[in-house]
Parts: structure tokens; C-alpha cells; sequence
């Protein structure tokens, strides 16, 4: 990589606007929700087992309960005959009586009779149902699962602050859970501003473009685990802003805005918020370097919304959500990891970077039979900040520091994998 001396950097770096951020944000109290509705949720506190798990001796395999010493001489060549005096299903609540020289006909799952002390699998036997013969003598205990063999009544099935799985939730109902306490989806408005932007689809004017980054930023906070309120664009206008802004803060955790952040003379958003204490400047970054948050005010005892002010272009506003709002997100919701997990991959196409800026490159990434990951810049554009369509292209961000000018084929960056 080319590197050159940056020199009074202007603006607060990424890692410093994201920490002024997550100090601010607050955690979402937890509330007891019922366990079907808890997948992908943080649990806020330790889920413990109130039953054992299994509840009762039962049987790991279809086949016959004996008595171990009944069938110890048994083999292909001379195989052992028991009567069978029982047929046991999963779900019974029989105990059938087993005297020497009996079996009970036994399924996966149902109870081991008490006079059994073990069980022959079916494929060892001829089937039998009156009588059975018993072609290899078991193990002592054999395919029997014994009670609390999983876990036992009072102990920790899932630890807090875990992001709760399928199998979690498995897990959770056998051992009696039917709800669980956890941090609820963050609900979150998502708005564009901007007198030229129409709704996706609709027949464009002269000087009118779709709006993308409402659609954007709705689904990437549904990808983050919360609820969008999508409210659609908002006409350059301080008062419409204004007045949506007073309606929709009580209703939602948070507010995500794109555009009108920079210094130009129809920046809305900037106008509205800044008197209000919502902190805008540069952030040494590229994309994204207009940057706001704050929070629009509450009543007196009430916990105020937090703003996102983000820039207008969509891949500024990809990589500002990622950077800043994403991790916020999941800090809402009780998660501990923010942020996505960065590696390593080797240069395939060489670009330049502004100095002084941290610069997040739309990237393609790819995996080789070796296992080596190479990655290449999504587009012939770079970084640019109005390159929405060929966003879709990158599956990943790659970080190139502040002082680099070049990077060169051969060279190794950091990148985040974003799908």
C-alpha cells in the first residue's frame, strides 16, 4: 500500500463517532414474551430446567425390554426364547410385569418397565410378538436412557445474552418453559428527505428520482433483528419534517433520516435537528462523511428517541447504517457482538483512496479452493457514494485506513463480509 502523512485531520474518526454512540444508546427493558415469539430475541436472563430431561428411564431404540440375565447366553448361532407379555408405545403410562423368561415389546421412547434392565434392539431379535427370540446378549443397561440424563430440575439450560436459536427454543420448551424473558425488537422510523424523491415505481418527472433508501434502511434494520416503521420521503420542507418527527418519536425506540445533513441550502434535517442539540460534523470517512445523531426530546421522565441523521447518497448510507446504526441496533436489543466479524483477503484489482479518510470500499469477495479470500472493488466507480446499483453487487466492505493512498494487487485488507 501507498501511504501518505495526514496532517490535521479535520472531523472525528469512525471509531470515535461510533463510541459517542454506543455511550448514549440505552439497552431495551426486557419483557417476558411467549416462547414462539422469542427466535432471534437476546435473553436477558438465565433459563434454568424444571424438569429433568429425560423425566423417566426410557428407551433409546424399538425393541424389547429384558432382563440382561435372562438373554446373557444368547447368540446368532443359539438364541434365547422369551415370552412376550407387554407392548409399550411412546406416551404409555404402563408398567407391565416381567418375570424370568419374559420381554416386553418396547418403542423408542416409552418407559422402561421396572423389572427390565435393559433392552435388546429389534434388529437383534426376530420380532416376535408373542414370542421373540433373542439373538445377541445386550449390554448391561443397554439403549436405555436414563431420567435427568440430559440435564437435571435447576440447572442452566441457556445462559443471558444469548440470541436465541431454533434448537434454543427446543431446548427451552423440553425442560417447561412456554415463555422467556428477553429484549424486544427495536422499532425503528426510517425516513428520506428530499423534494425529488417519489415512491418505487411511480412514473419520475423531470428532476424526480426513487427513493431507495427508505426501502434500503427498512430492510436492514429487519436484518438486524427490529421492527422498521417505514414512513417514506419527506418533502425539503422544515415544518412537514418537523411536525412528522413530533407525531412518530413517541412510537418508535429510534429514528434513522437520510439526507439533508451537509451545508447545503435545502439540508432540512440539519436545520430541524441542530437546534435541538443533535450533533452534526464530518466523520473522516468515505462514504458518509456528513454525520448527525442525537435524540429528539421526551416529556419530563421520558427516555428520548435517538436520531440517525445519515447521508443522502445510498452507498453512504449503506456504509453509515453498517458503521454507526447497526451496532446501535443490536445495543438496543441486548446484544454483545456489533459488529460483523472482519478477515483478511489479498488485493485481486488494485484502487486509490482519499487520504484522511477512512475509506469503506463496496467489495466482492471470493473464496479459492485453497481457502484464500481475494477481494476486488465491486465497481469500476470505487467508493462513490450514488452507486447504488452496483451496491448490489458487493458482499462485503473493505477498510482501508486513513493515511493510505493506493492499494496495490498483492496487498492484504481487512473486509467485512456483509451476506
Amino acid at each position: 500500500m501507498t501511504h501518505e502523512e495526514v496532517r490535521t485531520p479535520r472531523g472525528t474518526s469512525v471509531g470515535d463517532h461510533r463510541q459517542r454512540i454506543l455511550a448514549t444508546i440505552r439497552q431495551l427493558p426486557a419483557v417476558l414474551m411467549p416462547l414462539a415469539e422469542t427466535l432471534h430475541r437476546t435473553l436477558a436472563d438465565d433459563v434454568t430446567a424444571r424438569i429433568d430431561v429425560p423425566g423417566f428411564d426410557n428407551s433409546a431404540m424399538d425393541g424389547y425390554a429384558v432382563r440382561a440375565a435372562d438373554v446373557a447366553s444368547a447368540t446368532p448361532a443359539a438364541p434365547v426364547s422369551l415370552v412376550v407379555v407387554g407392548d409399550l408405545p411412546a406416551g404409555s403410562p404402563d408398567n407391565p410385569v416381567m418375570r424370568a423368561g419374559e420381554a416386553v415389546r418396547i418403542m423408542t421412547g416409552a418407559p422402561i418397565p421396572a423389572d427390565a434392565d435393559s433392552v435388546v434392539a429389534l434388529e437383534d431379535t426376530d420380532g416376535g410378538t408373542t414370542t421373540v427370540l433373542v439373538r445377541r446378549a445386550p449390554e448391561p443397561a443397554a439403549h436405555i436412557r436414563r431420567a435427568g440424563s440430559d440435564v437435571r430440575a435447576g440447572d442452566r439450560v441457556l445462559a443471558a445474552r444469548r440470541t436465541l436459536s431454533a434448537q434454543d427454543l427446543a431446548a427451552a420448551a423440553a425442560t417447561g418453559a412456554s415463555s422467556l424473558l428477553v429484549h424486544p425488537a427495536v422499532r425503528v422510523a426510517v425516513l428520506s428527505t428530499g423534494s425529488e424523491l417519489r415512491p418505487a415505481g411511480e412514473r419520475l418527472s423531470a428532476g424526480q428520482i426513487h427513493d431507495s433508501n427508505s426501502v434500503l434502511l427498512a430492510a436492514a434494520v429487519a436484518d438486524c433483528g427490529g421492527t422498521p416503521v417505514q414512513l417514506g420521503s419527506v418533502p425539503d420542507d422544515e415544518g412537514a419534517l418537523r411536525s412528522l418527527l413530533e407525531r412518530i418519536a413517541p412510537t418508535v425506540d429510534a429514528i434513522v433520516t437520510t439526507g439533508g445533513v451537509s451545508v447545503g441550502a435545502y439540508d432540512v434535517v440539519k436545520a430541524v435537528l441542530a437546534p435541538l442539540g443533535v450533533w452534526f460534523g464530518p466523520v473522516r470517512m468515505q462514504p458518509g462523511k456528513p454525520q448527525g445523531f442525537g435524540a429528539w426530546p421526551a416529556p419530563d421522565g421520558a427516555v428520548p428517541t435517538p436520531i440517525f441523521a445519515l447521508p443522502g447518497n445510498p452507498v453512504g448510507v449503506f456504509v453509515s447504517f453498517e458503521q454507526f446504526v447497526r451496532p446501535a441496533l443490536l445495543a438496543m436489543q441486548g446484544r454483545t457482538e456489533l459488529l460483523r466479524e472482519s478477515v483478511p483477503a489479498v488485493v485481486a484489482e488494485a484502487w486509490t483512496s482519499a487520504p484522511g479518510r477512512m475509506q469503506f470500499m463496496p467489495a466482492i469477495v471470493e473464496r479459492h479452493p485453497d481457502h484464500s479470500l481475494s477481494v476486488r472493488p465491486a465497481s469500476r466507480g470505487g467508493s462513490g457514494s450514488a452507486l447504488v446499483a452496483n451496491l448490489a453487487r458487493a458482499n462485503a466492505l473493505a477498510a482501508v485506513g486513513e493515511s493510505v493512498t493506493e492499494v496495490r494487487v498483492g496487498d492484504v485488507l481487512d473486509v467485512t463480509v456483509v451476506r
